[in-house]
């Protein structure tokens, strides 16, 4: 017998979606997924939608510069646990065009539809070499296009 896959509701429409599953080495002495876990999938979600959009290190490096961390803010809602799949949507929020970025986060249980996180990452455009702050390349003003619309992140 199949089991369905529940409805996720998502916080803003089409999110770029990557999905992983709780492994053991995941698990803290509490029986569920570390902290520092649900950070690394949205660092690991964060590459992946900046790679299908076309931009990896090559594209990086190619032009000398790239995105990197400014900030994060998590916010944990729900525990996970070994063996249950997360799913986690992304969606870039701000983009000035000059500096930063913006993305938002959301991981959902994908086997109940419950949201566990949701979460923003604060990226600055920095030249490769040098590691300074830097004016974003054209390339990356038009391919880190909002892909969905939060009041006071643009």
């Amino acid at each position: 017998m199949t089991q369905e896959k529940p409805e996720i509701v998502w916080d803003y429409p089409s999110p770029f979606i990557h999905e992983t599953r709780v492994e053991k080495q995941h698990i803290d002495d509490f029986q569920h997924t570390n902290n520092v876990v649900y950070l690394t999938w949205m660092a690991k979600t964060a590459w992946e939608h900046s790679k299908a959009l076309g931009l990896d290190f090559a594209a990086y490096a190619s032009v000398n510069r790239g995105m990197v961390v400014r900030r994060h803010e998590l916010e944990y809602l729900a525990a996970s646990r070994e063996g249950e799949r997360v799913a986690i949507g992304t969606w870039i929020t701000g983009n000035d065009g000059r500096l930063r970025l913006r993305r938002r986060f959301q991981m959902v249980n994908a086997d109940t539809g419950e949201t566990l996180l949701r979460g923003l990452s604060d990226f600055v455009c920095i030249n490769i070499e040098t590691g300074r702050a830097t004016r974003m390349p054209p390339e990356f003003v038009s391919t880190y296009a909002l892909t969905a619309t939060v009041d006071g992140d643009n």
